[in-house]
């Protein structure tokens, strides 16, 4: 934290320097939907979506994408949550997208349908699609499978190996160390 930066202030890329309250601000602007719960698989997948399509936009920390997520649960999924951020808080887990992604799935996806978007994303192939394409599949399939894109050098290996094979073998030679670079070259 520099001299002249507010406490409990955080920069974000391409814009000034907020404090909780302003990210806040920020974040309620682009209409975030609450969260009720309930056993409709498709809502709760709709909420995630929008949810971090605003993060995404925002580029704020993981822990304040939990926070403000978690802000717009009610009812019985705010109690919900109150439960799991005690079972962090005991356990040292880190507040993480990763690991709200897999409790809010393990709560709000049931495991027959969490397992077969699981294997989609496994199977995931470029096919007869661009890559733009098979990458917004990639992407929408991986939240369900977290821990096999949970660092980078993962997420690059499974996007690659999901890629046509004159692609791959184009890219066999070069040093990819991020997603983004993967992507571009593709």
């Amino acid at each position: 934290m520099t001299e002249h930066q507010a406490p409990g202030a955080v920069h974000h890329q391409g814009g000034p320097i907020d404090t909780e309250e302003q990210a806040l601000e920020r974040f309620l602007k682009f209409g975030p939907p609450k969260f009720y719960g309930g056993p409709e698989p498709k809502v709760a997948e709709g909420w995630w979506k929008r949810i971090s399509d605003i993060f995404a936009a925002l580029n704020y920390t993981e822990e304040r994408q939990v926070t403000f997520a978690a802000f717009q649960f009610e009812g019985a999924t705010r109690s919900w949550w109150n439960l799991i951020k005690v079972n962090w808080d005991r356990n040292h887990i880190p507040r993480t997208w990763t690991n709200f992604t897999r409790e809010f799935n393990a709560k709000f996806l049931p495991p027959l349908i969490q397992e077969k978007i699981e294997d989609d994303f496994i199977k995931c192939r470029q096919g007869a699609v661009s890559v733009a394409e098979y990458e917004i599949q990639f992407m929408k399939l991986s939240r369900f499978a977290p821990e096999l894109v949970a660092t980078e050098q993962r997420r690059v290996r499974r996007f690659m190996q999901g890629l046509n094979v004159k692609i791959q073998e184009g890219l066999a030679a070069v040093q990819i160390d991020t997603f983004a670079d993967d992507v571009e070259r593709a």
